[in-house]
């Protein structure tokens, strides 16, 4: 009977499901848009392959983050506060920074760009308004986790109406997304974006961010491995959504915009607008603010939880909000060009994967760590084949970009 209850108790939804969604609002931040769109715009469908590899990889890493939290109660970044010298662990939460500030950017240009297509507002007075509107969505937690966490919800449904409704205006052509599901590409820039791709799918703040939730949402009376069998299935329930989304909106750009060479937001935007109609195109810059929105807040949530892991210190949001919204804002001061800015943020991101993705490896092999609930050898070599794939790539990101 015992049993049974902490079976029913660690397979209630809205615990160990919300940690999952939240943590996926970072597969369709703006950097996704602007990769995604230049794919399917320069490309048409040849690179639908990418799109379910880093989903595929995407699913394992967070599980395996997940597992950290349901396993030992804390996430990745108070495990290696625990576990690494107090040295190696400053720098890592150092970098863990830096890296939240360079997400931060993205998601606040991506904020600015949509309000910007929406209601013509400069881009710097956007970028604010989306730092505080995110901020004010953070607020929410205060009142209550699930209030957060709908809101997140409701903001990924905005993102997903618009672009299977967008999508089906395109036109949707199976053979093709089916032909585009064989690995290969044409030239240098298509390597390119492929490895911008799936460099920008394993975000670093995710993974740290995904324990961390998981460890506060899990329930110790209940059975861990209840607990790890039920998110197994959230996990590859969110990451799929998110997989869609990123394959919906390379489909729009495929159908809708191949040929035309564009590699911009704002141009895809005109593009679609050109293409399917105003309302497609308002469609679209609505799910980039509800994506710049979703992801901004998600992303200063994420630095509460680095901090609060490697140095077990807090400190006050409005100061969080400030010190990651400042770069963004004088970023988009200087006039430098916004997608251009995002893909930039996505190499400073690239940099910092290998110190969430290797640790997360290593700990979730130890049983000194994770006792009985240790990787499988088979989980083990999938972890370190998708931490190699994910670094390479990333390096060759880096070289091409520099």
């Amino acid at each position: 009977m015992a049993a049974r209850r902490s079976a029913r108790t660690a397979s209630r939804p809205i615990g160990l499901l919300a940690p999952a969604v939240v943590s996926a609002v970072a597969y369709v931040d703006p950097g996704n848009f602007a990769t995604n769109v230049s794919a399917g715009s320069q490309y048409g469908y040849l690179l639908v392959w990418v799109v379910v590899a880093s989903s595929a990889i995407a699913m394992l890493v967070q599980y395996l983050s997940a597992k950290v939290g349901i396993v030992t109660g804390v996430g990745l970044a108070a495990i290696c506060r625990e576990r690494y010298p107090r040295t190696a662990a400053r720098l890592l939460w150092v970098q863990a920074e830096i890296v939240a500030i360079a997400t931060d950017l993205a998601e606040i240009v991506g904020g600015a760009i949509a309000l910007y297509l929406l209601f013509d507002l400069p881009l710097l007075v956007g970028g604010l308004i989306t730092g505080i509107v995110a901020f004010g969505m953070l607020t929410l937690r205060r009142r209550g986790v699930r209030v957060f966490d709908s809101v997140v919800v409701g903001l990924l449904a905005i993102i997903l109406i618009g672009f299977v409704v967008d999508a089906l205006m395109a036109g949707i052509d199976p053979p093709a997304i089916l032909g585009g599901l064989v690995p290969r590409v044409t030239d240098t820039n298509s390597v390119l974006l492929a490895v911008a791709m799936i460099g920008a799918t394993v975000m670093p703040h995710a993974i740290y961010l995904h324990g961390g939730l998981t460890g506060m949402h899990r329930r110790p009376e209940a059975d861990p491995a209840a607990q790890l069998r039920i998110q197994r299935v959230y996990v590859v329930m969110a990451l799929s959504g998110a997989g869609v989304m990123n394959l919906l909106l390379l489909v729009i750009a495929a159908a809708a915009l191949s040929g035309r060479g564009i590699d911009t937001i704002e141009g895809a935007h005109a593009g679609i607008a050109a293409t399917l109609g105003s309302g497609a195109a308002l469609l679209f810059a609505l799910a980039l603010l509800a994506s710049g929105l979703a992801s901004s807040s998600v992303g200063t949530l994420a630095g509460q939880v680095v901090m609060d892991g490697f140095i077990q210190r807090r400190i006050p949001d409005v100061v969080r909000r400030l010190i990651t919204l400042a770069p963004a804002l004088a970023i988009l001061a200087s006039g430098v060009d916004p997608t251009r800015a995002l893909v930039l943020s996505q190499v400073v991101l690239s940099f910092g994967i290998p110190f969430a993705l290797v640790p997360l490896v290593q700990f979730t092999a130890s049983r000194t760590v994770m006792g009985p609930y240790v990787n499988r050898r088979i989980t083990t070599i999938a972890g370190i084949i998708c931490a190699a794939v994910v670094i390479a790539l990333n390096v060759v990101l880096i070289a091409l970009a520099f």
